[in-house]
């Protein structure tokens, strides 16, 4: 139980964060997570509260939101969702913390991969590339934020847009765990926890975006995770070696 609360209150002061700046707070979370649940459950478990966190940051910012770039990125998801949800059946899930730690090191430190990454401005390929991604080491990365930061100066637009387009993204990866049989419901106290959690989280983040600047985190951020990283691959190393 006190597993439950506290990863409950760890996804209230991630989902603050990311409704302050739009990014940062989902990788925090699912970088800790495998110190909380079972290997099988990290992503799943992930997806209900990300789907909550976003949702509800994109509803308390629904006044700046702009669908114009939305639907390509909605089909692109829903392609990603049915490709990255046969390929996911043929892992082994208990390697998914390995696979998350992995993607947070080369997400935060290899500057070939983040120039691919940006590369991409096809909102079309961005949701299939974010679901995809999520699908396998549960939180795809800010591309869609890169990408939105290029169209709109008004951060309250791109975080708001961004919020709407990753609900699609923590749906969709919902929808291929539930095709392959996981059992929600035994791990629904947290859940709900969380959901709570994450919903406040939003709430507090969309108020604290006005007062709030949040500079400093582009230093420490890419440290922080690096180091959740790198346990993440250690604890996985050791049960195999």
């Amino acid at each position: 139980m006190w597993n439950d609360i506290l990863l409950a209150l760890a996804n209230l002061l991630t989902s603050a964060l990311t409704g302050i700046t739009g990014l940062g707070g989902g990788m925090i979370l699912i970088g800790i997570m495998p110190f909380f649940v079972p290997s099988i459950a990290i992503i799943p478990v992930h997806g209900v509260t990300q789907l909550a966190s976003n949702a509800t940051r994109a509803w308390f910012g629904r006044e700046h939101i702009v669908y114009e770039r939305f639907w390509s990125f909605l089909f692109g998801s829903i392609i990603g969702m049915a490709v990255f949800g046969v390929l996911i059946r043929f892992v082994k899930l208990d390697l998914i913390p390995l696979f998350i730690g992995i993607y947070i090191l080369l997400l935060q430190w290899s500057s070939w991969l983040n120039r691919v990454i940006r590369r991409y401005e096809s909102f079309f390929l961005v949701g299939f590339l974010q679901t995809g991604l999520g699908v396998f080491v549960g939180t795809p990365g800010p591309l869609n934020i890169a990408v939105l930061n290029k169209y709109y100066t008004d951060n309250n637009v791109v975080v708001s847009t961004g919020a709407l387009m990753m609900s699609v993204v923590h749906f969709a990866k919902l929808l291929v765990y539930i095709s392959m049989g996981f059992a929600f419901f035994e791990y629904w106290q947290l859940m709900l926890m969380m959901i709570v959690m994450a919903t406040l989280g939003s709430w507090l983040g969309t108020k604290l975006r006005y007062k709030i600047k949040m500079s400093w985190l582009k230093a420490v951020l890419p440290w922080l995770l690096t180091l959740l990283a790198l346990q993440l691959i250690v604890n996985i190393l050791r049960q195999y070696l």
